[in-house]
C-alpha cells in the first residue's frame, strides 16, 4: 500500500490514491487538477522517505469534485448572574479533493487506474455433454 502525509491548510493528511479528502478550501474549480508539493512522507512498499522537512521531488496530483460548507459549529459565550450571553456560528469552507496519483523523483509510485473489469467465464462445454451429463 502506497501513501503520503501532505501538508495543506495548516494541517497534515496521510492521503492514499484513489480516495477522496476534505480539506480546507482550495482557490481552484471542482473538476480542475491541483498538485501539491508539500509533501512530508511518502511510504511505498515498505519503503519510507521522511522529509526535512519536505520530500524533494515528492508531488501528490488531485482533483477537485466540489466546493461545500461544512456543519455550523455553534460557539456560546455565557457569564452568569451577569445576563451577557453571545451566540455566534460559523461555517468551514471545504473543499473534496480525489487524489490521482504520488510521485517522487518522476516515477508514479501509485496512480488511481480503473479498476479491472472481470471477464465472464463463458463454459465451453459442448451442448452435447450437456445434455448426456443430465441424464
Amino acid at each position: 500500500m502506497t501513501y503520503a502525509i501532505i501538508e495543506t491548510g495548516g494541517k497534515q493528511i496521510r492521503v492514499e490514491p484513489g480516495r477522496f479528502y476534505d480539506i480546507e478550501l482550495l482557490a481552484i474549480e471542482p473538476d480542475e487538477k491541483v498538485t501539491i508539493d508539500s509533501v512530508l512522507l511518502v511510504q511505498h512498499d515498505g519503503e519510507v522517505t521522511i522529509g526535512q522537512p519536505l520530500v524533494t521531488g515528492a508531488t501528490v496530483e488531485g482533483t477537485v469534485l466540489r466546493h461545500y460548507r461544512g456543519r455550523k459549529v455553534l460557539v456560546y459565550k455565557m457569564k452568569p448572574k451577569k445576563k451577557t450571553r453571545k451566540k455566534r456560528g460559523h461555517r468551514q469552507e471545504i473543499t473534496r479533493l480525489l487524489i490521482d496519483s504520488i510521485t517522487l523523483n518522476g516515477a508514479v509510485f501509485a496512480a488511481q487506474g480503473e479498476p479491472e473489469k472481470e471477464t465472464p467465464v463463458i463454459d465451453e462445454t459442448p451442448a452435447e455433454e450437456l445434455e448426456t451429463a443430465a441424464e
